[in-house]
């Protein structure tokens, strides 16, 4: 069984406190599989009787029926018993459609449009579920239908929501266990996609990743957002899968999409686009802070997969870049570990060569906070040569604070200090144990 123990405990420690536990993340991540197998293997280990452990999986054709809002309401005070504590976990969430209030309709369910008003939907089902006093509720949701305005106003403060991703590196090394370096080498390739993990070959592992954005993501999407050029969307991918670890806006990611297709697309679209990847948990966006300023910088941001093999799957697997899948990597990884990431700039004055003072800009690849904890990172495949060091260490040099200014790089090196005073650590010592301390 894989471990899941930071959702695990999630999950443990929200038991019965009243809530429905919401449970989203990109599809396949593994939700289903936290819910049914681990947590269920927790609550009889608990002495839970398994006649009182309900799962209502809505992908399952015998279920397609509680689509319907009030249908699964019925349905799910019918198979619980009022006498004794009932945990019902309803997976894919999302697929029960809205209804007008049968009141309005002369008894009938009637399918809702997306302005009606006086609807039942799926957040109104489940909150008034949560308030049996009999019912522990645990649902799961992937696409961005679970993210919308209107739900996440019907849900504030009335629900506990759990976002999972895909396998985190320590997760995944705690399974495939070995030598470090080769896991982690597997890690950037193939990432943390449970059934990919799975897999037994390379060719198998990349055939699953591939197909996973044809028919299920960008099915997804075109659905929900009612995109007609799924070309462009498809492209648009692309090109933030080259871009990871780049500060770009919408203008740029335009100019990039003309200069590549040899067409045209506009900047409200490109923003509509990269708003529907994040809704559904694809990728993540970091911004600037500027660290002497102490404010957000919103110009520019940097976007980064989810999961590194779903990165690489959008190129083909062809010519990974290893700076960016480890850079990629430890963002992923220090959101894993509750940080608040942001991506370090400031300018300083400087002399230039003719002696002339002029504005230099300089960025660090995190800033990363969480508690009194606050780390500068850059992130870096090797700083064995002098010019790499020096372009890593120069921002640190530059600003000279009192803030910890780490360098991670590609190595299986114990912890040192340069000369300098910056701490030098190899990526896995960082990953399975700096950032967890």
């Amino acid at each position: 069984m894989i471990e899941r123990n930071v959702y695990l405990n999630k999950l443990i420690k929200s038991r019965g406190n009243g809530f429905p536990k919401v449970i989203t993340g990109i599809r396949r991540c593994g939700k289903s599989y936290l819910l049914t197998e681990i947590y269920k293997k927790y609550l009889l280990d608990q002495g839970i009787k398994e006649e009182n452990i309900h799962v209502i999986d809505l992908d399952e054709e015998e279920n397609f029926s509680y689509y319907d809002p009030i249908a699964l309401y019925d349905h799910v005070l019918k198979i619980c018993d009022p006498k004794e504590m009932n945990y019902i976990f309803i997976d894919e969430i999302q697929n029960v459609y809205p209804i007008l209030n049968p009141a309005l309709t002369g008894g009938k369910h009637v399918l809702a449009k997306e302005k009606d008003e006086n609807t039942i939907t799926f957040a109104k089902i489940v909150l008034s579920i949560s308030k049996k006093k009999y019912i522990d509720l645990y649902v799961t949701g992937s696409n961005s239908k679970m993210l919308s305005t209107d739900v996440q106003t019907e849900f504030r403060d009335k629900a506990t929501n759990i976002n999972i991703a895909p396998l985190s590196f320590e997760e995944f090394y705690n399974y495939k266990k070995g030598d470090k370096d080769d896991a982690l080498n597997d890690y950037m390739i193939y990432g943390g996609m449970p059934l990919a993990v799975l897999k037994d070959t390379d060719e198998e592992k990349r055939e699953y990743l591939i197909s996973l954005f044809e028919t299920t993501y960008f099915k997804d999407i075109i659905e929900r957002y009612k995109f007609r050029k799924s070309e462009a969307l498809d492209e648009l991918c692309n090109i933030l899968a080259t871009c990871v670890g780049t500060l770009i806006n919408a203008k740029k990611l335009k100019d990039a999409y003309r200069t590549k297709t040899k067409n045209s697309i506009d900047a409200n679209t490109v923003n509509s686009y990269i708003n529907a990847f994040k809704d559904s948990h694809l990728i993540r966006e970091a911004n600037r802070y500027d660290v002497k300023g102490k404010n957000i910088i919103s110009s520019l941001k940097k976007y980064y997969f989810v999961d590194t093999g779903l990165r690489n799957a959008r190129l083909n697997f062809a010519f990974p870049d290893e700076g960016q899948m480890l850079e990629n990597i430890v963002f992923n990884e220090l959101l894993y570990h509750r940080y608040t990431v942001n991506v370090g700039t400031y300018d300083k004055i400087e002399k230039n060569k003719d002696k002339e003072s002029v504005r230099k800009t300089y960025e660090i690849d995190f800033l990363a906070t969480k508690g009194p904890r606050m780390y500068y990172l850059q992130i870096a495949k090797d700083i064995s040569s002098e010019e790499t060091r020096k372009r890593e260490l120069k921002p640190y040099i530059a600003l000279n604070d009192q803030i910890q200014k780490i360098v991670v790089i590609n190595k299986s090196i114990p912890e040192m200090r340069d000369a300098n005073g910056f701490t030098i650590i190899g990526i896995t010592d960082f990953l399975l144990r700096f950032i967890k301390e």
